[in-house]
């Protein structure tokens, strides 16, 4: 079976800006990948590209193994058999959410009001089904969206920051009913986000996107527990950069030694450490024989603490003086500015890229 979307060797310019430079991506029916990277770099000119939104500049666009565009020809969007849900939702506000639905769906009258319906059921929408946009929700509107898009049975979904309209406890909700709504269609899924968690959340995939170039892409495991880059490791949450200089295959810091087999020697380097890979513990008075760092301030989160230390560098180079680190600690782990803390790193959640 040929993948449900793919998009070969994509190269995209607006002027003298390169937005995408060639953007090689596959996504299986049932397959949710999710584009992943910062504001400008490219990740939705990608997805407007596959929608037909954008005409294609040099590359090849396939859709179930059939070519859907090209550099000098290309399908237009309505005919390419891609739901899209957009960020804003784009429902028509003088039509009822049935009608909104209804509108991609071809067939008579009966055959379109009953598909529609079953994807307002599919996205527990039904009942609201002839009320009008303006009187829902943000999350009711997300849904009539992605039952808009699902109602015709795509091939391909895509969907442009959905979340993004919606408050933080709305959207874990509403991103969980999604998912599973999404499965259950088979349809691949291609979703533009710029938040590493929902890109976790959601995706079997992800494609990292930094200046229109792919720079890491695979499941949520393997770019986490393997980042290829500080980049990518700092966009997968908050972590701590580390100047060090690796001699012998060690990059030497004042919280450890963390390997470094792959840079030569007087390698200037930058050691990545998350929050919760440091591990905490308050230190005797007397205490001289562990890396040793001071409390800045500590604040409950709920279900994690997030502690400030500082930690005088004293391991070349030495800038700056004074490391200001954050560590993640579970529970209650709440020790007074001043007091003293022992630390110690879990290497699985430490990395060491040379410095750019």
């Amino acid at each position: 079976m040929p993948p449900a979307l793919e998009l070969k060797d994509v190269s995209h310019t607006f002027g003298d800006l390169q937005a995408i430079t060639g953007l090689n991506l596959s996504i299986e029916a049932g397959q949710v990948t999710c584009l992943l990277g910062p504001s400008g770099c490219g990740k939705t000119t990608a997805l407007r590209i596959a929608a037909g939104l954008e005409t294609l500049q040099s590359g090849e666009i396939y859709i179930a193994g059939n070519l859907a565009a090209s550099a000098d020809w290309g399908l237009p969007a309505e005919r390419r058999g891609i739901g899209l849900v957009f960020q804003d939702y784009a429902l028509f506000p003088h039509l009822s959410v049935v009608d909104n639905v209804m509108f991609g769906v071809t067939g008579n009258q009966d055959q379109r009001r009953a598909c529609a319906m079953a994807a307002l059921e599919q996205v527990q929408m039904a009942a609201h089904c002839e009320d009008f946009p303006h009187t829902l929700s943000g999350g009711q509107q997300q849904r009539v969206a992605l039952a808009r898009a699902l109602a015709p049975k795509p091939a391909v979904v895509l969907l442009d920051e959905p979340y993004s309209g919606l408050d933080a406890r709305l959207r874990d909700q509403v991103r969980d009913e999604v998912l599973h709504v999404l499965k259950d269609s088979g349809a691949a899924t291609l979703m533009v986000t710029h938040d590493s968690e929902e890109a976790m959340f959601m995706a079997d995939q992800i494609c990292v996107l930094k200046d229109g170039k792919m720079v890491q892409s695979g499941p949520p495991e393997s770019l986490y527990r393997q980042p290829i880059s500080a980049f990518v490791a700092g966009f997968f949450g908050e972590v701590n950069m580390i100047p060090a200089v690796v001699n012998n295959g060690v990059a030497a810091t004042v919280i450890g030694d963390f390997p470094a087999p792959d840079l030569g020697d007087n390698t200037a380097a930058t050691v990545v450490v998350r929050p919760e890979a440091l591990l905490l513990e308050k230190a005797p008075a007397a205490c001289t024989d562990a890396h040793l760092g001071m409390i800045i301030q500590a604040r409950l989160l709920g279900r994690s603490s997030l502690v400030h230390v500082s930690v005088t560098n004293t391991v070349p180079p030495s800038v700056p003086a004074e490391l200001h680190l954050h560590a993640r600690v579970g529970g209650v782990f709440l020790p007074a500015a001043g007091e003293r803390v022992r630390i110690a790193v879990d290497q699985a959640q430490s990395f060491v890229f040379p410095l750019n």
